[in-house]
């Protein structure tokens, strides 16, 4: 006779699985669009006849669009729910990347990648709060790192395509062939149930108890997280309001903002977005040198993405982000010194690529995934929309300065002193990551809230 309350469970498990999966998919979107420009770029110059600073616009105009759109997602999170906003997200990332492919100069090229900032700010904003609410807390860690994982795939696939039409130098299949995906997530998110926390905090208890009943493995399991969610609607204020009354909300929209500036000024975005011009300052003057150096950044950020989504649920999130501020830290101090001793040997460049590896591992095991699992973890759930659109503001505000400046910065302070400078930034997030950061493994969001909010500090919200 067939095991009906095992067969229940192994159901349940694989719907929270393929939910989680598909709202992952936005962050494939996301990759594909950060990695896409990499390759793009120079032959956009090229045909356009750009400079270093408008090449920099060309860039950084997506990291604008993208804060915006964070800015409006929490409105549009919080007034439609997050299904419906990961669905306005795919319906952008069709037309911007339809219209950057078509752009007929500079001026209009920005604006499509404006369109698709918006996009991925709308996509960067849902989809780690819709997983981190779906999610039981036992996995919640590794669903969330899925969801970098999915990013750093996409940048994969957009290096890898790059390179397959950088032969032909043809950037606008680059730039269009991003449309595919898009549809396909617009299908996706179809399939997909509304947040129970939204729904609850909608007054819909009974949709609500409807969809954890599909997503955990027993209908007590189910019951017992809707109480605690109950628990955690009683306070009065929300959003804005609750900012201005409560101190310990805005200590922790405080952290998530600390959070995001933590992630970008680790330094990754700067190899995303130029990995061809580093690979020439570290001595590959071949386009098609370049070009597979690239692919393999994108290949080692992928694979040492699979470490964070091994340790998050196990080791925790705040010995891995600490080790992986320290890889960082000496990747790009050890290729600054390089670069200001030089690179004269085939040996030396080789040891110079796998130092910037090394960064790349350091990062992809524990910021690239870690701080989007945090900032959704520490925000209570009546100041959730409102504490993650400041933070995923913050990251693409902070995003938009890191690929504004860098090409400025090796102008002005030379290529060893501008990666000695990411190297110093990553020894201080060290301290903060040992000073402030709390550790929030298997600890339920409404948990993590109780003790937020009864005014322990930062380090210890995560604890029992």
């Amino acid at each position: 006779m067939p095991d009906y309350k095992k067969t229940s469970k192994t159901s349940n498990k694989a719907m929270t699985f393929f939910v989680c999966f598909l709202a992952a998919l936005a962050g494939l979107l996301f990759g594909l669009d950060i990695g896409v420009i990499a390759g793009a770029l120079p032959f956009i110059a090229k045909e356009f006849t750009v400079n270093a600073h408008q090449q920099e616009w060309i860039v950084s105009s997506m990291m604008f669009g993208a804060a915006v759109g964070a800015v409006g997602s929490g409105w549009m999170s919080s007034q439609l729910g997050r299904k419906k906003s990961l669905m306005v997200g795919a319906i952008l990332f069709v037309i911007g990347s339809l219209w950057s492919a078509m752009a007929p100069n500079p001026e209009m090229l920005i604006a499509a990648r404006v369109l698709l900032g918006l996009a991925v700010g709308v996509a960067s904003y849902t989809a780690p709060l819709y997983l981190s609410e779906i999610a039981p807390e036992k996995i919640r860690g590794s669903m969330i790192s899925l969801y970098q994982l999915m990013i750093t795939i996409g940048i994969l696939a957009a290096y890898l395509s790059d390179t397959a039409f950088s032969a032909s130098g043809s950037w606008r299949w680059m730039l269009g062939v991003i449309i595919i995906p898009a549809i396909l997530l617009l299908i996706g998110v179809i399939f997909l149930p509304n947040s129970p926390r939204w729904l609850a905090a909608k007054g819909d208890f009974r949709d609500a108890k409807r969809v954890l009943d599909r997503l955990r493995d027993t209908s007590e399991q189910a019951k017992r997280e809707l109480d605690e969610i109950r628990e955690s609607l009683k306070i009065k204020q929300s959003g804005w309001q609750l900012f201005q009354s409560n101190s310990n909300f805005r200590r922790a929209v405080f952290l998530g903002v600390l959070l995001q500036v933590m992630q970008q000024f680790t330094g990754m975005n700067v190899i995303m977005y130029y990995a061809p011009k580093i690979f020439e300052i570290a001595g590959f003057t071949n386009t098609t040198e370049q070009m597979w150096g690239t692919v393999i950044v994108g290949l080692v950020n992928v694979l040492a993405t699979f470490i964070a989504i091994g340790l998050v649920d196990r080791w925790g999130r705040k010995p891995t982000l600490t080790l992986g501020f320290l890889v960082m830290a000496a990747g790009m101090g050890i290729l600054g010194t390089m670069l200001h001793v030089g690179i004269h040997s085939a040996g030396a460049q080789y040891f110079a690529i796998a130092m910037l590896l090394m960064f790349i591992i350091g990062f992809a095991m524990s910021a690239g995934p870690l701080i989007w699992v945090l900032c959704s973890e520490i925000q209570p759930l009546k100041g959730r929309d409102f504490g993650i659109t400041v933070s995923t503001a913050t990251n693409w505000i902070a995003n938009m300065i890191v690929g504004a400046t860098f090409l400025t910065m090796l102008n002005n302070l030379g290529n060893a002193q501008t990666f000695w400078v990411y190297a110093g930034l990553n020894v201080v997030f060290i301290l903060i990551t040992i000073a402030l950061i709390p550790e929030t493994k298997n600890i339920t969001l409404e948990h993590i809230e109780r003790n937020l909010m009864s005014g322990k500090k930062l380090r210890d919200i995560g604890q029992q």
